[in-house]
């Protein structure tokens, strides 16, 4: 029985599409340019970080986070930037007796952000607050005590292979993939012939059905 869903956050709960152009106006670069870059980085299966470093080697993402907040051009995010189904799937999900909780790899920024916006969850943190990121199995460690119940009573749902489900399995939570973002649509038929999830679902509102 599941006693707590624990999301991620980028292409999970949030269309990165605003903060994707963001870093390409940043860089200076057209965003199709930098867009087509990270995909090729994503389909070989490495960090996306690494994009960054085509267009300025030895690019230093913290550096330049904190020169676009002294720019007046940091992070942002608002409602627009969610999803469609995420208020009403997360509320959903909490009426039916189940703890709620997003956890993924952001800036301590950004979990405030994230708390601005007054979800229906039960908790909120990111990487950045925990110092340790995914796919280390430290932050998977971080969400069992962070998430009521034993671990295979834990749901983590995410839209990328390597840094959501494996871990998370190894982690031995339960894992589900969601079919959006680049990572989501790249790898959920790799994700499916391997077994690497307890579920693969096109939506939150089918993730909501499906586990309750």
């Amino acid at each position: 029985m599941i006693q707590s869903v624990v999301f991620d956050v980028g292409e999970t709960l949030l269309d990165d599409t605003r903060e994707y152009a963001a870093w390409a106006d940043w860089i200076g670069v057209p965003r199709h340019t930098f867009s087509a870059v990270l995909g090729a980085v994503t389909a070989s299966g490495r960090n996306n970080a690494e994009t960054f470093q085509y267009f300025r080697p030895g690019f230093d993402l913290e550096r330049e986070r904190q020169l676009r907040e002294a720019a007046g051009r940091g992070e942002d995010i608002e409602d627009g930037d969610l999803y469609p189904d995420v208020r009403s799937a997360l509320s959903a999900l909490q009426k039916r007796g189940i703890w709620v909780g997003i956890a993924g790899n952001q800036t301590a920024r950004a979990a405030q952000l994230l708390r601005s916006l007054n979800l229906p969850c039960d908790e909120i943190a990111t990487s950045g607050e925990w110092g340790v990121a995914k796919p280390d199995l430290r932050f998977f460690d971080r969400v069992a005590e962070f998430a009521p119940g034993r671990r295979e009573e834990i749901l983590y749902v995410g839209d990328h292979r390597d840094n959501d489900l494996i871990p998370a399995r190894r982690a031995g939570m339960r894992c589900a993939l969601i079919r959006r973002g680049p990572w989501g649509y790249l790898w959920a038929d790799d994700v499916i012939a391997a077994g690497e999830a307890d579920w693969v679902v096109g939506s939150l509102t089918e993730l909501v059905d499906v586990i309750s």
